[in-house]
């Protein structure tokens, strides 16, 4: 009998890291075989071939949410609502001169190792938490990437940042690599990151003062500015 991995192998996959949500096609026998759907169910509502093959992704997948709008889009309305770039210094000038709250939207677990100092944390996207055939499936697609604590959409992001922060509150988002919006030689229509997706959401949501930190973290822990963490009880 073939083993549970060698079963659970894809025939095909595809992930993209500025949207962490894995897309695998397993073999019908695979699926029968760890009894992750109900076949007859699936065959109803997701894409079956008559191959035998199953696109899991598809039977349960909720439907598309502003966070999986295409970064052209996202682009376009970063642009029109004027969010811009600053480096790490210009961050900590504006912070400390202008009342600009960094807003840290890296997961959790790396907030509380090191943050700049101020700065408030609301994950942008969270560890998978349910178990329903769509979560099961994603979980099965990170692990094939070699990623063992998947990560998805936290539905909670607006609701979290709205109780801490007011719509006028003048925001400087913040994740470990930062993107751009400006075009460049290499990345011609910008580059897509966690924080770029979460100003985003703010601009969408009615917020009119949000810049985000080009270099992201890393350039701000590169250059020594001052820091926080939060020791695990």
């Amino acid at each position: 009998m073939s083993s549970l991995t060698s079963l659970m192998t894809p025939t095909s996959s595809s992930f993209n890291l500025d949207h962490p949500i894995p897309r695998l096609v397993f073999s019908e026998t695979a699926c029968r075989s760890v009894g992750l759907l109900n076949i007859n169910a699936t065959r109803r509502s997701s894409s079956y071939s008559q191959r035998g093959r199953i696109i899991l992704s598809a039977a349960t997948k909720p439907a598309k949410s502003p966070i999986e709008e295409e970064w052209k889009v996202k682009r376009q309305l970063l642009v029109e609502k004027k969010v811009r770039g600053v480096d790490a210094n210009e961050a900590l000038r504006l912070q400390k001169e202008n009342n600009f709250v960094i807003l840290d939207v890296r997961p959790i677990a790396e907030f509380k190792q090191a943050h700049p100092e101020g700065a408030i944390n609301v994950q942008v996207y969270r560890l998978i938490k349910e178990w329903t055939a769509w979560d099961i499936t994603r979980r099965i697609a990170f692990a094939f990437f070699g990623i063992f604590e998947g990560t998805e959409e936290n539905p909670e992001f607006m609701q979290s940042v709205e109780s801490q922060l007011n719509k006028d509150a003048k925001i400087i988002v913040a994740c470990a690599s930062g993107g751009r919006i400006k075009p460049t030689q290499n990345f011609p229509e910008g580059q897509q990151s966690r924080s770029l997706i979460a100003a985003y959401l703010l601009v969408l949501n009615g917020y009119e003062n949000v810049y985000h930190l080009e270099g992201g973290l890393y350039s701000w822990f590169k250059q020594e500015l001052p820091i926080d963490s939060i020791e695990e009880e």
